[in-house]
């Protein structure tokens, strides 16, 4: 594969990766685009081509010859290995201007109808540990590097890794000491159990042979001060898990909940598996505006609780339904809401004081389970919760039982709606529709289908995950 030399990167394309675009030889009658990995807009730089198709090219920088002045430090001595923050390199502003393009640029070059002014993006309140939840996977295959196995030294220290695994390679994971994504308590918490584990000669997880007693870590914080600790072990050994938990448990007793896990499968999902309390609730609460939410370790809740908060108020704005709009004609005088993909019940319960009914729907039965919880835990009488198959539940049938909504909020997941989903929403004919989207691309080709009824009025881009190329995106509809 060629060596291009000196090319410069022109921007920021597709999950994360910068862009340039090249003529691969004198003969080509145009030039390619080829993605580039950790390079920022302005570097100057000679980069291995890896890949060749037909349209594009991948490759990696080796040489910055002359680096961008929007180039900065990363903070994180991981960085470029684990996989995540690809964009510790760029300066947060820069980072944010390029997640308001992305905004812009899905909509109008997927969705192709008439589009308001994009508002200024929100920006994350914390760019470091402002993550509440972080798993980590045990591996006897610690990930040495190629300068390493080249080196033909002898290594000395442990082949045991707490970490991350490393993309493209299942069975390899690289050991981290510390992570700037969750608050320090995140890596003393890690730190102690992989010294503790290596000292008494624990075994850690090999995925080939499906063998090993430490398979995973995950440890939640809370808004609340609250900490969750949940292990996840390979062996059903009662002695030893009862070692490690009673260990963690003396070192930090204040962790709330502690908890573990015994997963026998081939795979890591705890999802069909016993959680077992060791110590403390099965649970540990976030708050927001008074309300407390209960999150357990199969949980979903938003990962950037500040930044939760305040995507949640842009989408009760965009509804309509803020606590203060309440007039005094009672609660029936309030819209009737429908919140699809509910999740846990967060939204559904957030709106729920600026609502006469909010009706959710959501897949996963646990989760519904913990959103009627939410609700009795804060006192709200006004939330009906059904699991299942959003194209299955939502029917004309299910809207004429329940009544037609004047507010629908949408949430789904990456993969958009299901036609048939937009089909009943287009029957249901709400006055508003709030839409919120972690992928900008499928959200317009939802708003696509909508524009037979519906006329966006207002878009708000919010970002929850700096130094990734992520960000969620609230639209409002309005029927024609």
């Amino acid at each position: 594969m060629p060596l291009l030399e000196s090319v410069e990167i022109e921007g920021v394309a597709a999950e994360g990766k910068a862009i340039c675009r090249v003529r691969m030889s004198p003969e080509a009658e145009s030039e390619m685009v080829v993605f580039v990995p950790y390079a920022a807009p302005g570097d100057v730089a000679d980069i291995q081509i890896d890949r060749r198709k037909r349209s594009y090219a991948e490759g990696h920088i080796v040489r910055i010859v002359r680096p961008s002045d929007k180039r900065e430090a990363p903070r994180c001595r991981h960085f470029t290995l684990c996989g995540g923050c690809k964009w510790q390199h760029l300066p947060y502003s820069e980072q944010l201007q390029w997640k308001q393009r992305q905004v812009e640029d899905a909509l109008t070059r997927i969705a192709k109808v008439e589009l308001p002014p994009v508002s200024e993006i929100l920006g994350s309140e914390s760019v470091w540990e402002y993550r509440n939840k972080m798993e980590y996977t045990f591996s006897d295959k610690k990930w040495r590097s190629w300068e390493e196995l080249r080196s033909g030294r002898e290594f000395t220290d442990s082949n045991d890794a707490l970490g991350f695994h490393i993309p493209g390679a299942f069975d390899k994971v690289l050991h981290i000491e510390e992570c700037h994504l969750q608050c320090n308590i995140g890596d003393e918490i890690r730190n102690f159990i992989y010294d503790y584990a290596c000292s008494k000669g624990l075994t850690f997880y090999n995925i080939r042979e499906n063998s090993g007693l430490l398979r995973t870590l995950m440890i939640r914080t809370a808004s609340t001060g609250e900490v969750m600790v949940c292990v996840v072990f390979g062996d059903n050994d009662p002695e030893r898990i009862k070692s490690v938990m009673h260990a963690i448990g003396e070192r930090f007793p204040g962790i709330t909940s502690l908890l573990y896990v015994v997963n026998l499968k081939l795979n890591d999902s705890i999802s069909d598996q016993d959680v077992i309390p060791f110590r403390g609730p099965d649970y540990i609460e976030e708050e927001m505006e008074g309300l407390r939410f209960r999150i357990n370790a199969k949980s979903f809740y938003q990962t950037n609780s500040r930044q939760a908060y305040n995507l949640y108020k842009v989408a009760r704005r965009f509804a309509g339904l803020e606590p203060d709009l309440k007039n005094g004609g009672g609660r029936e005088t309030l819209p009737l809401v429908y919140d699809l993909y509910t999740g846990t019940g967060t939204i559904a319960n957030f709106v729920a004081r600026g609502a006469r009914q909010v009706v959710g729907i959501e897949y996963v039965e646990e989760a519904i389970a913990d959103a009627k919880v939410n609700s009795a835990v804060n006192g709200i009488d006004n939330t009906l919760f059904y699991a299942g198959d959003m194209k299955d539940v939502l029917t004309d049938s299910f809207i004429s039982e329940h009544g037609r909504p004047d507010v629908m909020i949408i949430d789904p997941p990456r993969a958009g709606m299901h036609e048939d989903v937009i089909k009943v929403i287009l029957n249901a004919s709400p006055a508003v529709i709030v839409y919120v989207s972690c992928n900008p691309a499928t959200q317009a080709r939802d708003i696509a289908m909508l524009d037979a009824l519906y006329r966006v009025t207002d878009i708000q881009p919010v970002d929850m995950f700096p130094h990734t190329h992520h960000v969620e995106n609230v639209i409002r509809l309005e029927r024609k």
